[in-house]
């Protein structure tokens, strides 16, 4: 592991990202920009399921309005992560705060996953008049809670690690 994250770290992108002055700042700006995106809209569907807000919208046609926008800047994030890794992935790999962040995004997938591939496929029984089944608020909870330790986790990351 440590050689894979030695040449990562020695590529071009790596030493582009750890020595040029402007390079960080400019890509972790794009990665809290894009996180926040993605966390907004999620959150707006989370608040949907657990009945706080939106209620007059189907969740259907919420989820489905608001897809696009979150894979955007999920992948937004996504790269601009994997750039601000390349700086100094050795320092962020060992660091407690970017794998919790790392397994809480694996968890908020899971999560996900479980509510698109189980949760839904009853939507037509409660997508606009019926009450939001526990199972799909249970998700938005879970989600919602994923999502602001994730962030916490990443505030975390800047505090605890060495500058280059």
């Amino acid at each position: 592991m440590q050689h894979w994250l030695e040449a990562i770290g020695g590529s071009r992108i790596g030493l582009f990202m750890a020595e040029n002055a402007a390079a960080f700042p400019w890509v972790e700006t794009t990665h809290v920009i894009a996180i926040s995106t993605v966390i907004g809209v999620i959150a707006i569907v989370d608040l949907r399921l657990i009945g706080l807000a939106s209620t007059s919208y189907a969740v259907s046609r919420l989820t489905k309005s608001l897809l696009p926008l979150t894979w955007i800047g999920f992948t937004l994030a996504l790269l601009s992560g994997l750039l601000l890794f390349s700086s100094q992935p050795v320092t962020y790999f060992n660091n407690f705060a970017f794998r919790m962040k790392m397994v809480l995004l694996i968890a908020a997938a899971l999560n996900m996953a479980v509510f698109h591939l189980l949760t839904m496929r009853g939507i037509a029984l409660w997508d606009r008049d019926a009450p939001v089944p526990t199972a799909a608020k249970m998700a938005g909870l879970i989600s919602m809670i994923i999502w602001i330790l994730i962030v916490i986790c990443g505030r975390w990351i800047g505090f605890t690690m060495s500058p280059f």
